[in-house]
């Protein structure tokens, strides 16, 4: 059956329009980027099909062009039209926290910080340096690969900071693995940096961990 034979309020376009695009499903938010279908499926079918074969949204988005070409009914075109959009979505928090704007949004922070980094396939390591007002001074990715108590140097960070005349960072890594949870390493490289940074009276504000969901905040959580 054709999406124009559904009944209004279940049609992804129009759903999403009445309710925003919270309320639609993966497949339904897929459906709408991918526009048609193919014969005899739907662009709701075709998105269920995309998202088993590839096992996730998230494993569909970060896809190299080759993976995502061999996606029935996608190519070289929806490849260029996925990338621009996540390009525009990334320029888009990017501009929401631009130099010298304050941190008054926890949100937008978690938006931008997750634009950054989610979707690499290693870890990558970012610190937000701020001024005395938590305005933005600039976001710098430190390091890459498997983070550990051997690869984040203190005396590095902290060079930065004074380097930017920053007052305070927030600290924001990934998880590849999509689990925003931090491990044993995790807490003892932010204490390690924190204890670091009190010398030179350079506050951590947070430290978020991104994964595949909401993501993780060590200072609302009672770890700083």
């Amino acid at each position: 059956m054709s999406i124009k034979d559904w009944a209004t309020d279940d049609r992804p376009r129009e759903k999403l329009l009445k309710r925003g695009p919270g309320a639609l499903t993966d497949a339904e938010l897929l459906a709408i980027f991918l526009r048609t279908g193919t014969q005899g499926k739907s662009a709701v079918d075709l998105a269920r099909e995309l998202l088993q074969d590839f096992g996730s949204l998230k494993a569909l988005l970060s896809a190299d062009q080759q993976r995502f070409c061999q996606g029935h009914g996608l190519g070289n075109a929806k490849y260029a039209q996925l990338q621009a959009v996540m390009e525009m979505a990334r320029r888009h928090f990017k501009e929401s926290l631009q130099r010298g704007d304050a941190l008054t949004s926890p949100e937008i922070t978690r938006a931008y910080l997750s634009a950054q980094l989610r979707g690499y396939s290693y870890e990558v390591f970012a610190c937000l340096f701020l001024d005395n007002q938590n305005r933005v001074i600039q976001l710098t990715e430190l390091f890459r690969g498997t983070i550990d108590a051997a690869s984040v140097y203190p005396r590095e960070v902290a060079k930065l900071a004074l380097h930017h005349n920053a007052s305070a960072v927030i600290f924001a890594h990934n998880h590849p693995s999509g689990i925003a949870e931090p491990s044993p390493a995790d807490k003892y490289i932010t204490d390690k940096l924190k204890q670091g940074l009190a010398l030179f009276d350079i506050r951590v504000l947070d430290h978020f961990i991104i994964g595949d969901g909401e993501p993780y905040s060590f200072a609302e959580n009672g770890l700083i």
